[in-house]
């Protein structure tokens, strides 16, 4: 696949840059430190080049299967220069991606048997989660999609008024009984508005807090239930929110959503105010699932569909 496509423009690329500062500037000073004064790729060489991935974000399960993947071709070519430990490593971590993740590289594409497509968003608070689905209903919108908005994180006031604005602002309808109603009636009503209306895309809200596990399972659950009696394979999607800049506690919180929930897309925001980027790196490896958006900034067009050869390429530039 080409760097730029129809899907990943130039300025998605001039984007994704100058969302990924942070982390590339301390990426690669820390890597200089690694290597200075070795002229070969050796065991203390490998030693810090796996505390520089820990240190960011990357993780350690991850980690781990780098320096063996990158032990593995020392090994085999008997000896390779520091100046080669660049390219090494962006190979290496370019090919875990590739391995771990089936992002549709068509992005905001909808396959028109499934209409409406449903997408049921999960997250805890402060992720991003409202404004990743006001952002992707502009997405879907600009493309000539009919959008419909579910507002069933009916537990806290802000998440419902945030929607709503998000409707307003972006010129697509919003369900909304407001707060304290039954989550479940509001995504049956959201999915019920979307097949009456030739909606192409509903996008549905869920709550941010649940004090449980048991409970956010059978929230979900029920969600499902009462959308399956209008559309028996729906939710076609759910997607993960995640907060890139709080590092392994975006782990963290994936293993608790994966355990509640078949979560089958991802979505990391914030990367633009940190330097802890490597996480996507550990959580496309770890969980399996497809990390399909990127925040990279404020701006609607600053959600991109996750470009593993413009990240990776990004990252080593």
């Amino acid at each position: 696949m080409g760097l730029f496509n129809k899907f990943f423009s130039k300025e998605d690329k001039e984007s994704l840059d100058s969302g990924l500062h942070k982390t590339k500037e301390t990426f690669f000073s820390k890597l200089g430190k690694a290597v200075v004064g070795k002229s070969k790729v050796d065991d203390e060489v490998l030693d810090n080049l796996e505390e520089v991935l820990v240190s960011s974000d990357v993780g350690i399960d991850t980690t781990v299967k780098i320096i063996e993947r990158i032990e593995d071709r020392v090994a085999r070519d008997k000896y390779l220069g520091v100046d080669e430990l660049n390219n090494i490593l962006k190979e290496e971590i370019a090919g875990l991606l590739e391995d771990n993740n089936a992002t549709d590289q068509e992005g905001l594409s909808l396959d028109p048997t499934k209409k409406p497509y449903v997408i049921l968003v999960v997250g805890v608070n402060g992720v991003g989660k409202t404004t990743t689905i006001g952002k992707l209903a502009a997405r879907y919108k600009s493309l000539g999609n009919h959008v419909v908005l579910g507002a069933a994180d009916t537990f806290r006031a802000a998440a419902v008024d945030q929607i709503k604005l998000w409707g307003e602002r972006v010129g697509v309808h919003v369900v909304s009984k407001g707060m304290n109603t039954d989550p479940s009636a509001v995504a049956f009503e959201a999915v019920e508005y979307g097949v009456n209306h030739g909606a192409d895309v509903v996008i549905i809200d869920t709550a941010g807090r649940l004090h449980t596990k048991v409970n956010l399972m059978n929230e979900l659950s029920k969600i499902k239930r009462v959308i399956q009696k209008f559309i028996p394979e729906a939710p076609h999607e759910v997607l993960l929110v995640l907060d890139g800049s709080t590092g392994q506690n975006a782990v963290i919180q994936a293993r608790e959503f994966t355990k509640a929930t078949e979560v089958t897309s991802l979505a990391i925001t914030k990367l633009d105010g940190t330097a802890k980027g490597g996480v996507v790196i550990g959580i496309s490896n770890e969980f399996k699932i497809p990390v399909k958006y990127i925040g990279v900034g404020e701006k609607v067009e600053d959600l991109q569909v996750f470009n593993r050869e413009a990240f990776v390429e990004t990252l080593f530039e």
